[in-house]
Parts: C-alpha cells; structure tokens; sequence
C-alpha cells in the first residue's frame, strides 16, 4: 500500500513539474497572444472603416506640407508668422528657425518663436496659428508676465513644421 501511495505521488509530482506546469505557462503565453492579436484585429477593423478620411486627411496633409527647399519652406512660415502676429496685434520679438532632416522622406523644421502682447492677442495668435492649414505643430508654450499686473505677457513657442521630400521610385 506505501509503495503505491508513493508511486501515486511521484506520478503527481513528475505530473505537476513536468506536464502542468509548462503546459500551463504555454497556454497563458498563447492566451496573451491571442488577445494581442485579437486587438490588432479590432485596430485593423477601425483603420479600414475610417479608411476614407484617413486617405483625405494624408491628401490634405500632403498639400498644405512645407516645400522641400528649406529657404521657400522658411520663408512661408515667416510669412504666416508675420500675418498672424499682425492679425492679432501681437508682436514677435525672435524667430529661430533650425532643420533637422531625421528621415529620408521628410525634414522637420523646428521654430523657437518669442512674442509679447496682451492676453488676448496672445490667445488670438496661437488661435490663428492652431487653425491655419499651415503644417505647423505647438510642442511647447511658455507664458511669462512682463508687469506686476500681468498686462504685458511674453509668450514663448516650439513649434514644428513638416517639409515632406519629393520620393523616387525605381523601375
């Protein structure tokens, strides 16, 4: 009788240790695998179904993109930030822009721009900047009070635009 009790829970522990165990790891593995796979699905699902705006978004991205000469790609965002400044009664007091060519099919073109004005002129700037088909990105907004009663505020801005790079195709 002890030897077939022994038996039984050497059977068990080899059965646990050996079986269960990986068993059990693997189909936890493949468990997470499916519901990863699962979500990528859903994901793919949403991407067909907005496929059309999506498409209309890029043209429209694509359009309104900055040229690939950096001095014509420069010279139309000083140009929008001349007229926006202007339109809000804003005045620009620095406009550093630098390139940063980080991938073969586009540039970046990052402005760190400084600008003084009233509370509503600065909030009317950054309305025409946000809603201008320009390809302009805010990255950061610094505001600063200029006076003890924060009438004159200077505003300080990283912002981003994008230059997409004719592609080449090889036959």
């Amino acid at each position: 009788m002890l030897m077939i009790l022994v038996g039984v829970a050497l059977a068990l522990l080899i059965g646990v240790d050996f079986v269960y165990t990986p068993l059990s790891a693997w189909w936890g593995k493949r468990a997470v695998e499916i519901r990863d796979l699962r979500g990528k699905i859903s994901d793919g699902n949403q991407l067909i179904k907005r496929d059309l705006s999506v498409r209309h978004q890029w043209s429209d991205m694509q359009s309104n993109a900055l040229p690939a000469n950096t001095s014509l790609a420069e010279q139309q965002v000083l140009k929008s930030f001349d007229s926006w400044s202007r339109e809000s009664g804003t005045e620009l007091t620095g406009i550093m822009p630098q390139w940063k060519n980080d991938a073969t099919n586009y540039m970046t073109l990052t402005c760190r721009v400084e600008a003084g004005g009233s509370l509503s002129a600065l909030t009317r700037f950054l309305y025409e900047i946000e809603n201008s088909p320009t390809p302009l990105r805010l990255d950061s907004v610094e505001l600063g009070a200029h006076d003890t009663a924060g009438q004159q505020l200077t505003l300080g801005l990283e912002i981003n635009g994008l230059a997409l790079l004719p592609t080449t195709t090889k036959p």
